[in-house]
């Protein structure tokens, strides 16, 4: 009998994407949707009901993209935007109708561990530090790995999160960038007294972008109109690119924004708060170029289902 296969779902705070793999972990297909699931919790510390409502019909489209690949295990797991609402448990019954499954609220350490799985199975070998970064909609986690260790630690900082907070112009004023910009110093420098040893990293060091912040300005960065896993993982793009896109970036409207080569639909009035926390944390830790990686938190389920 062939071995089945096996699907992994991430509702995140911005999207809510699914991963099917066969049972050797060679990827069939996988959906991104743009649902929004965090839309205000910054400020309520609810999910609105539209925002349920937008996940979990997409939960269900998903259910019968697994059920087309014969997918017998399946783990769902939710991040930021059900960690931090109060109804969290009302968004998590829906979805388990919908997908037939009940999603695993992940800690923010738990999820970088996971994403940073996903992230290394195919990275070269590299003798120094390796930081990953996954700048999500509502947190991002900066996951260390050193010798054989694996550490992590989730701040407050999202693409969704820091633009409800502070980039509320279209396009924003310059001192809505700069206050964005503090409150992510001010969260890095907290992260580092959680993980102390990001303070202390080794001369030789690399850093690693996951999620649709950095998938979305490697695609403007080489001009990709179509979404290309091949053309995007493992491509670089500098800090000099980094810091040159923020600015213009907070130099557009959103709408302007939309007509970018490369800017994919839906990210266009938040992808500038996520490029500024990639910007300062390249800069903080003196790292001269992000990787881009396509393979994240999806495919570290992937392999703990397997």
């Amino acid at each position: 009998m062939t071995p089945s296969a096996v699907a992994a779902i991430d509702c995140g705070t911005n999207s809510t994407r699914l991963l099917v793999a066969d049972a050797s972990g060679r990827q069939l297909i996988r959906l991104m949707r743009i649902t929004r699931l965090g839309q205000g919790v910054d400020r309520l510390n609810k999910l609105a009901p539209e925002a349920i409502a937008r996940t979990v019909d997409v939960l269900a489209e998903f259910r019968q993209s697994m059920d087309r690949f014969d997918v017998d295990r399946v783990r769902m797991v939710a991040t930021s935007a059900v960690r931090d609402a109060e109804n969290g448990e009302t968004f998590s019954d829906a979805a388990r109708v919908a997908v037939g499954i009940a999603p695993e609220v992940l800690s923010g350490t738990e999820e970088g561990t996971l994403a940073y799985r996903g992230a290394s199975a195919d990275l070269a070998p590299f003798g120094g530090d390796t930081l990953v970064v996954d700048i999500g909609g509502g947190s991002t986690e900066i996951t260390l790995g050193r010798g054989g260790t694996v550490s992590s630690v989730s701040l407050q900082l999202g693409c969704v999160r820091l633009t409800e907070r502070f980039l509320k112009g279209d396009p924003p004023t310059p001192e809505e960038v700069a206050a964005t910009r503090r409150a992510i110093a001010v969260a890095l420098t907290w992260g580092e007294g959680q993980l102390p040893e990001l303070a202390d990293l080794a001369p030789k060091r690399r850093l690693v972008g996951l999620a649709g912040t950095v998938s979305t300005l490697a695609s403007i960065k080489l001009g990709i109109s179509e979404y290309d896993m091949d053309k995007l993982h493992h491509a670089t793009i500098s800090l000099d690119e980094v810091e040159t896109m923020c600015t213009e970036l907070a130099s557009l409207s959103a709408r302007e924004r939309g007509g970018l080569v490369g800017m994919v639909p839906g990210r266009e009035d938040v992808l500038l708060g996520g490029a500024l926390v990639l910007e300062a944390v390249a800069a903080r830790y003196l790292c001269p170029e992000v990787i881009v990686s396509e393979r994240d938190i999806l495919d570290g389920i992937v392999l703990s289902i397997l």
